[in-house]
């Protein structure tokens, strides 16, 4: 079997250039149940480092799990949660499980 060709140094993304993963800046949307802004961010399961309580279903994110992150646009990021993709996207039709304070 022949042999490969070595990549050449020039091809290889640089570790100083990471590609952003999931939405950098957010997208806002309206929040579960009331009229508030949320600003919304997806994680990628490749992000997705620890485990998490969603307040939809009150079941764990386990890590590696492709998930979104959301708080009130006119709260701060302290109060960030954490979602699976199904219940954020389904929280008007149903009740949360968990309080946001």
């Amino acid at each position: 079997m022949p042999r490969r060709k070595p990549r050449s140094k020039e091809s290889a993304r640089s570790h100083r250039d990471p590609r952003p993963l999931g939405d950098v800046f957010g997208r806002t949307e309206p929040g579960p149940g009331t009229d508030d802004i949320f600003i919304v961010r997806t994680v990628p399961g490749a992000r997705a480092a620890k485990s998490y309580r969603c307040p939809g279903c009150d079941q764990v994110i386990p890590p590696g799990t492709p998930h979104v992150v959301a708080w009130a646009a006119h709260g701060g990021e302290d109060d960030r949660r954490h979602w699976h993709n199904g219940c954020w996207n389904g929280r008007n039709t149903r009740t949360i499980t968990r309080r946001w304070s």
